[in-house]
């Protein structure tokens, strides 16, 4: 099965974006599922690299990076990257920048799509 994730809201804060990694993180690591997750808006603060954060806090990037051990691709909007200074080189390894016509394709490839 082919699960698309799209996650629209910032990294803390609430807890949308957090569920879905936690989401998209089980999806990963079931038998015959091939997941695809879309940050877009302020999501794309999730795949920042080196979060300090207090301890008992959950760690985005790291989430992230789990995801993309089980073989799952990550991608950003590219144009909500810039409108927040966000520059390639500061994202968390194997996650990368993207479109929305990389969305399209993904949307339409998907045989569920959840979002955030």
């Amino acid at each position: 099965m082919k699960i698309l994730v799209v996650a629209n809201d910032a990294p803390y804060g609430t807890e949308r974006s957090y569920n879905a990694l936690r989401l998209a993180g089980s999806l990963a690591k079931r038998e015959q599922t091939d997941v695809r997750l879309f940050l877009m808006g302020d999501a794309v603060g999730c795949a920042m690299a080196g979060q300090v954060l207090p301890n008992g806090y959950y760690h985005l990037d790291r989430m992230l990076g789990s995801l993309v051990h089980h073989g799952s691709e990550v991608a950003l909007c590219g144009t909500c990257m810039d409108a927040r200074g966000i520059d390639e080189s500061e994202i968390v390894a194997g996650a990368r920048r993207s479109s929305l016509d990389e969305l399209t394709d993904w949307t339409l490839w998907a045989d569920h799509v959840v979002t955030f």
